[in-house]
C-alpha cells in the first residue's frame, strides 16, 4: 500500500468504523475542534444586540443592532423595539421615539431607542 493509497483512503473514509484507523481519525478531528485556538479563526465573542448607552436629561438610550427590528414595517418599529427592552431589561419600556442611524452609504447599522425611566 503507498502512500497515495492510504491518503485516498483518508481522504474518502474508507476505513472500517471498529477499525483502529477510524478511531485515529475522529481522535485527530475531535483535538482539531477542542484544542485549536480561537484566534486563529478570528471567533470573537458577539457583543450585545441591545445596550444601554449614558444619557442625560432623564430618558434612558438604548443601542439596538439591525437585525433585530429587520423586516418589521416602519409602523411596527416602536412597538417591537418596546417588546425587545421588556425582554432584556424586564421592565416596559415607553419608547419615545426610535431613530435609525446610518452609516455614510445610507446603510442602517443600528437603531437609538429613548425611553422614558
Amino acid at each position: 500500500m503507498g502512500v497515495s493509497a492510504g491518503l485516498k483512503r483518508f481522504i474518502f473514509w474508507d476505513y472500517p468504523r471498529a477499525g483502529w484507523q477510524y478511531d485515529v481519525i475522529v481522535g485527530l478531528i475531535l483535538a482539531f475542534i477542542f484544542l485549536t485556538p480561537r484566534v486563529w479563526f478570528r471567533d470573537q465573542p458577539k457583543a450585545s444586540s441591545i445596550v444601554m448607552l449614558p444619557s442625560d436629561r432623564g430618558a434612558n438610550v438604548f443601542w439596538m443592532e439591525p437585525d433585530q427590528l429587520s423586516g418589521v414595517p416602519e409602523a411596527d418599529r416602536t412597538r417591537k423595539a418596546a417588546g425587545l427592552l421588556k425582554a432584556r431589561t424586564g421592565k416596559n419600556a415607553n419608547v419615545l421615539r426610535l431613530e435609525p442611524i446610518f452609516d455614510s452609504e445610507r446603510d442602517i447599522r443600528g437603531y437609538m431607542a429613548y425611553t422614558t425611566p
